[in-house]
């Protein structure tokens, strides 16, 4: 009895963690556990991800510049969002955030991650900046999709101020004011050419 009584709770347990999995939220900061009837081959091992979350900054999956109750859209710049409603509004189109504000925490362990996948810090600093320097901790940039948001902002942003700072990163959006009567200055070929990083 004791043990039907185990393998039910390990069961229900299994099946909770399954449907934590499809409640919308993004793989990407939850741990993947096996559910009960996956095949082995197709199982992911549960990942040691650090504690951070959405209140760090993670966007769950279909999050848009519209969602106020994500704190990496809540704590973006206020004239940048309000930019980005506007655009959003006009073109018509959906602005997915892949990601916008980030606590100091998070964006510290992007560029550990970055480290280790490119290598060597100088070449991390192409993709991820410091805590100290990112933008995203600040508030004041974003990362959009889908390519079709991309596609439109690389035409239209500038009317909103919105300019994409890098030509390495067609998803990384920031206000400037000044792009609505001036367009948009020249983009840095990626973060390292970018004095604010330094």
């Amino acid at each position: 009895m004791a043990v039907a009584v185990a393998v039910a709770v390990a069961g229900a347990t299994l099946t909770g963690v399954a449907g934590c999995q499809s409640s919308g939220a993004s793989s990407s900061f939850s741990s993947v556990s096996p559910s009960p009837t996956a095949s082995p081959a197709t199982t992911e091992p549960a990942t040691t991800e650090p504690a951070t979350a959405e209140a760090d900054g993670r966007v769950p999956d279909g999050t848009t510049v519209f969602d106020d109750h994500i704190p990496a859209v809540a704590n973006l710049d206020p004239e940048l969002l309000a930019a980005l409603r506007r655009a959003a509004t006009d073109a018509g189109i959906t602005m997915s955030v892949n990601s916008g504000w980030r606590s100091a925490d998070y964006q510290d362990d992007l560029l550990r991650k970055a480290v280790a996948q490119y290598g060597s810090e100088e070449e991390a600093a192409r993709w991820v900046a410091t805590a100290q320097t990112s933008p995203h901790v600040s508030g004041e940039a974003v990362d959009l999709g889908p390519n079709a948001a991309q596609a439109w902002l690389s035409r239209h942003g500038a009317v909103y101020g919105l300019c994409q700072t890098y030509r390495n990163e067609p998803w990384h959006y920031e206000l400037r004011p000044e792009a609505v009567r001036a367009g948009c200055p020249v983009m840095y070929a990626d973060p390292t050419e970018d004095p604010r990083m330094r």
